[in-house]
């Protein structure tokens, strides 16, 4: 017989755990507005023009600095699950995943696009219809019967990008009197009793309204004082509305548990969900961790640990040790400020070897300011305008920069990632109308990196035994880890090559979009493709190679290749080699001529392939690995 504490001990420190985790909570954070950004200066569901570094003027106690004008970047927003999944290979192997899911920007998700939002996108309350517990994440009624049900899961007709669950919290709406309601041309302006709190954005409700065409569901354009704001209505002409009342549904991070969990179990993806944003951003990642349903023995954390990427605070840098990992049942979100332009990654940092060779790896890149010079403006002249900023200058000798003491002369940063070309150039910019009708990897001041669209190309690998070991409560063989699958975004040839996200049914009995992005490579006849190639492999080094298109190598490891007297080292090959932890930007160029002389032609089909024959597998002898096309057309 057993003592009665060896019986009951283990089982007190199970409930005790269990405790721990339901007393987590989800929760999720896209503010607004922050003192970086602030909404008076500038509307953050918008990039604006680049024409100089931001002002900063000291606050009137002399405490901190605040923007007083020309303010860079915006806020972007996006909300993960940590959890588990299925995906499918190319042999139609299913293997099970530890892995990162989508809870924001699904529509885009499904479209090969970042998941990635403004505020205005990822504060949005889903309202539409969802299925039974299973694929709410993928149903959007588009037959519009009202019926929801499994024929009506359509992620082309699905256009919900905001968060999942989330709802305001009720006993905070509120309401406020109108005392007028005005319409000059297209916008209304309302008057109100009392101050209303709304920032640029916010969402509200006008109900009671004569005439009725001001009732309805309404977003901020702007905000004259706490008493006045502007927005479009959509209905002219319209008269004084009196007798309206203002509602305003709050969107402070509260979620439906429910929902989350219903969209988040086996919701899992490989690769995780993409997220691309642009210099001076300020990006807030929301990290749900709903648990693993494949293995409830497991009290799994999760962090986010974005590699090699200069973070905010070692705080957010998800490396457990010297910050913070979520439990079941708990969310947290991270804060970045973007750093310099390049293709950076991210993954777990709980066990590394473990949960990324699971699949909990994804890809992040950071569009440079280049991209929002305006329209006329000189690249040099605005790279010239960045080495006044303290934050990102890259500074030769004579390049000017920040006002210093008389008779000093500013030194050259010697760990510059951009500085000044040797050679200058005429190129301009081509941000209009708040988009950018020119496209660049990076802050080159001489358009050298300009390309017309833009492929992410995350490399991975998996060992199989490995993943069935961990579905199956067997100790896992770490020393024997060795990669027989080889996926270029989650896919082995010729699954690369398919349109959309790839289905896999899992435990649940529901289908999941596992497999979101394709690695096929469009470029138009004589035009320039962006490759933005990473490598998070765990036990192999990968090669990549390209036929008939040399590849432009631009940038390693999220630095552009460039000496610090301005000389672009960018190299043509035929070939990379990454290692696991290793980026490269690269650029497939098809308005150069062919080696022999000719053009490349609308409908010419060239392969990117591992020449890396034990690569080309899956597992056993037959068609798969490192392999997908470029088409030209």
């Amino acid at each position: 017989m057993k003592k009665a504490h060896q019986v009951w001990l283990p089982i007190l420190l199970v409930c005790f755990a269990t405790v721990a985790a339901s007393a987590q909570s989800f929760r999720v954070q896209c503010p607004t507005t922050t003192l970086t950004h602030p909404t008076n200066l500038h509307n953050n569901n918008s990039e604006p023009a680049y024409t100089g570094p931001t002002v900063f003027t000291a606050a009137s106690n002399n405490t901190f600095q605040r923007p007083t004008s020309k303010v860079n970047g915006a806020i972007k927003c996006q909300q993960i699950s940590g959890g588990d999944g299925y995906s499918t290979m190319g042999d139609g192997t299913q293997t099970y995943m530890f892995s990162f899911g989508p809870l924001s920007g699904l529509a885009k998700i499904a479209s090969g696009q970042p998941g990635t939002d403004f505020p205005n996108e990822f504060n949005q309350v889903y309202t539409g219809p969802t299925l039974q517990p299973g694929e709410p994440a993928t149903t959007d009624d588009p037959n519009g019967d009202g019926n929801v049900n499994r024929a009506d899961i359509n992620l082309g007709a699905f256009k919900y990008n905001g968060a999942i669950g989330l709802v305001g919290d009720l006993q905070f709406n509120r309401t406020v009197g109108i005392f007028q309601l005005t319409e000059a041309g297209s916008v209304a302006t309302v008057r109100t009793f009392g101050g209303h709190g709304l920032s640029v954005g916010d969402s509200f409700i006008i109900s009671g309204a004569t005439p009725a065409g001001y009732n309805g569901s309404f977003t901020v354009a702007s905000v004259i004082n706490t008493t006045r704001f502007t927005y479009v209505p959509g209905t002219s002409p319209l008269a004084n509305g009196f007798g309206a009342s203002l509602v305003i549904p709050p969107v402070d991070g509260h979620v439906d548990a429910r929902q989350i969990m219903d969209v988040g179990v086996m919701n899992g993806n490989i690769p995780a969900p993409l997220m691309a944003l642009d210099e001076d951003d300020e990006f807030f990642l929301t990290l749900t961790n709903v648990g693993m349903i494949m293995r409830p023995d497991l009290f799994e954390q999760h962090t986010v640990h974005f590699h090699g990427y200069p973070n905010a605070s070692a705080y957010y840098d998800g490396v457990p040790d010297a910050s913070v990992a979520i439990n079941i049942g708990g969310s947290f979100t991270y804060y970045y400020l973007a750093p310099d332009a390049g293709t950076y990654f991210w993954h777990c940092h709980i066990t590394p070897p473990e949960h990324l060779q699971m699949g909990m790896v994804g890809q992040i890149y950071v569009r440079p300011r280049q991209n929002r010079v305006p329209t006329g403006t000189t690249l040099s002249s605005s790279l010239l305008l960045q080495q006044s900023d303290l934050r990102t200058a890259c500074r030769r000798l004579g390049d000017g920069g920040p006002a210093l003491p008389t008779g000093t002369v500013a030194p050259p940063d010697i760990l510059c990632s951009n500085p000044m070309p040797a050679v200058a150039t005429a190129a301009t910019g081509g941000f209009t109308g708040g988009n950018a009708t020119k496209l660049f990897a990076y802050n080159d001041g001489d358009g050298s990196t300009q390309y017309d669209v833009e492929y992410p190309l995350q490399i991975h690998g998996f060992d199989p035994n490995f993943h069935f070991v961990g579905m199956t409560f067997n100790p896992e063989g770490f020393a024997d880890m060795k990669d027989k699958y080889f996926l270029l975004n989650g896919r082995s040839y010729p699954d690369t090559v398919t349109p959309g996200p790839l289905e896999t049914i899992s435990t649940d009995g529901a289908k999941h979009f596992s497999q979101p992005l394709p690695s096929i490579i469009n470029i138009p006849a004589g035009g320039k493709a962006l490759l933005r190639i990473s490598d998070l492999d765990v036990t192999e080094y990968q090669t990549l190679a390209s036929l008939g298109i040399p590849m432009k190598v631009i940038a390693l490891n999220a630095k552009l290749l460039r000496d610090q007297a301005g000389n672009n080292l960018y190299y043509n090959t035929n070939s990379i080699t990454l290692a696991g932890g290793e980026s490269l930007d690269v650029i497939l160029d098809t308005s150069l001529p062919k080696s022999d002389g000719s053009a490349y032609k609308s409908g010419e089909v060239y392969y990117l392939y591992t020449p890396n024959l034990d690569h080309l597998s899956n597992d056993a002898e037959n068609f798969g690995g490192l392999m997908t096309e470029v088409h030209i057309n």
